[in-house]
């Protein structure tokens, strides 16, 4: 036998006290530098001058229509980008085809294509120097720098959201259940209702609080379709760097407070129906 001495398994999952104190700080430091510091930021500055003044420069008639036209454009592009989402989620998960890797590529699209390149391709297709474009505001009903290219600008970017959130859990779950149901005489509307709706229920709601977030925060694709008409079609973020640019501080750091505070509300959503979901999964685990 070798007279090399043996060392002691240790697993790597124990470490010492000190390192794991260094590791947590580190952790604590991160998210204290990048997420909470900013968010002080944006209240105090917000309240530098009281809470009267921040109030008066939300009740601007710009402000006001920027917080409307943001709600507006999440009420109309996320139950459309659900519906989109969830069709294309039972398309790749209960059929089999040719393309199918394909098509969950370009569904990922949006997450590397950047917004901007989104904006001026709609811009290029419905823009008023397009066929297309230049027949819709012909007629009346023109897309760019007015509501429908927001929304088709802000469904781009937050599509894939909901598909991403339900693919793998339509994955999981197969296709028994649905067949059962369909070999007992149920139609298709009542398989989804009844079978498929309830078992993506959670998925689907993750994926519509993402989608909203997204849709509130987004500025770069809507910042070029907008064309960042004040009290038209400037959105809250773009109407925070337009009071920005300004010099108008407390103004926008304001609004920048309220849009925060409404993704503050979706990540509380988000967190209790996950404690919901997984008290629901240890009752549906007991004996």
């Amino acid at each position: 036998m070798s007279d090399a001495r043996l060392i002691p398994f240790r697993p790597a999952t124990e470490e010492t006290p000190t390192t794991r104190l260094v590791l947590i700080g580190l952790a604590i430091g991160g998210l204290g530098l990048l997420v909470f510091g900013p968010l002080l930021i944006v209240f105090a500055e917000a309240l530098a001058q009281g809470w009267g003044a921040a109030i008066a420069a939300l009740s601007n008639p710009d402000a006001a229509s920027a917080m409307r036209l943001t709600l507006i454009i999440a009420a109309i592009a996320v139950p459309l980008n659900a519906a989109f989402g969830i069709a294309a989620a039972w398309f790749i998960t209960k059929f089999d085809f040719r393309g199918k890797a394909f098509l969950i590529t370009l569904i990922d699209l949006p997450f590397s294509v950047s917004p901007v390149v989104a904006g001026l391709c709609i811009i290029l297709m419905f823009g008023s120097n397009s066929l297309l474009g230049g027949w819709l505001v012909a007629s009346g009903y023109p897309i760019v720098f007015a509501l429908p290219g927001i929304i088709l600008a802000t469904m781009f970017v937050t599509f894939p959201f909901v598909a991403r959130e339900l693919i793998p859990v339509m994955i999981e779950q197969g296709r028994a259940e649905e067949e059962a149901a369909l070999t007992l005489g149920a139609s298709g509307w009542r398989v989804f209702a009844t079978v498929t709706l309830p078992n993506i229920r959670w998925a689907l709601l993750y994926g519509v609080l993402l989608s909203n977030a997204r849709a509130m925060g987004e500025f770069g694709a809507v910042a070029v379709v907008s064309g960042k008409i004040r009290g038209q079609t400037a959105t809250m973020p773009i109407t925070i760097e337009m009071l920005y640019n300004e010099y108008l501080s407390v103004a926008a750091f304001s609004l920048a407070a309220v849009l925060t505070l409404l993704a503050l509300l979706t990540l509380l959503l988000k967190t209790a129906l996950e404690l919901r979901h997984a008290d629901q999964l240890a009752a549906a685990r007991r004996p």
